[in-house]
């Protein structure tokens, strides 16, 4: 008895040395955690590291949460007109899409600097999300048939203007939200982009901005809106349905099956998708509820 104490005793004194916890008193991170009250969040990237990073709607400022904690703070100002669709690449930088302000812009990870800000359309338009790929950003217009490209060069550096490339092909605008999120194909060759509308699932050549039609089997993704690739399945968040739904695709993104819906009582209308570990986060952007500066708002980690 006397030596069972003592090795008891030893083993939590190794413990305390070594600057660690017992198992049974480890924390695990947050499935739900706040963003500032009134903030009115829409996009979400996630990395390098356990760092989520969202986009204010309401005024363009940038959050950045540890998900470790789910506590964080406002680390870029913005300029008064949105941040929606957001991406981060290997080399510190948040690629920005913005909204009713009809631009993109670049923000340095380490300061908040918006390192540069690109006027993309002039009159009415909603620059909605973003996708990186290793040459390119390429934005979507939920007003206007374009895509909106930054083509990177040399170590990634960015360029001087952005180029449009018009939509043409299967996907026809109309009223309401058009072309929302956007993600690449399984095979890397093509773009996938949602149509909120119309429900509908597109392929998209990015050098010449053909569209085809996905076949998804008269399945519609009605209210569709960030986009999520892993492996060959896409995740959807159909945000007035409260849902995610996860696709199968075919490699070349020509077709696919849905595999699974997803819902969670905690949704509250969630725009956008990332993935940390095994779970997908998501914000509540709550467009149901008239927001006020006091009006609260969260982020719900869900399995797939």
């Amino acid at each position: 008895m006397r030596s069972a104490i003592l090795k008891t005793a030893l083993s939590a004194l190794v413990v305390i040395l070594l600057g660690g916890v017992p198992a049974q008193a480890a924390v695990s991170k947050p499935d739900t955690f706040p963003l500032p009250n009134g903030f009115q969040p829409e996009g979400i990237a996630i990395g390098p590291g356990h760092f989520a990073y969202f986009g204010s709607r309401a005024t363009g400022d940038i959050y950045r949460a540890d998900l470790r904690t789910g506590k964080g703070s406002v680390i870029s100002k913005g300029p008064g007109t949105p941040s929606l669709g957001l991406k981060t690449d290997g080399r510190g930088r948040l690629f920005v899409a913005g909204g009713t302000g009809g631009d993109a812009r670049v923000v340095d990870l380490r300061t908040g600097a918006v390192l540069k800000t690109y006027p993309l359309a002039t009159g009415a338009s909603f620059v909605n999300d973003v996708i990186l790929t290793e040459r390119a950003a390429y934005f979507t217009d939920s007003t206007n048939p374009v895509l909106y490209k930054l083509e990177l060069g040399h170590k990634g550096a960015l360029p001087g203007e952005a180029v449009k490339i018009p939509l043409s092909g299967a996907i026809q605008y109309t009223t309401g939200t058009n072309a929302n999120g956007i993600a690449p194909s399984p095979d890397r060759k093509s773009l996938l982009i949602v149509q909120s509308n119309t429900g509908k699932l597109f392929e998209v050549d990015p050098s010449s901005g053909v569209t085809t039609e996905v076949d998804l089997g008269g399945e519609s993704l009605a209210n569709g809106d960030g986009l999520l690739l892993a492996g060959r399945t896409l995740y959807a968040v159909q945000n007035r349905l409260n849902t995610v739904t996860a696709i199968g695709l075919a490699r070349d993104g020509s077709s696919g099956k849905i595999v699974k819906r997803l819902t969670d009582p905690r949704f509250d209308v969630p725009t956008t998708v990332a993935a940390f570990g095994n779970r997908l986060y998501l914000p509540n952007a709550r467009f149901t509820t008239t927001p006020t500066p006091d009006t609260p708002y969260s982020v719900v980690a869900i399995k797939p």
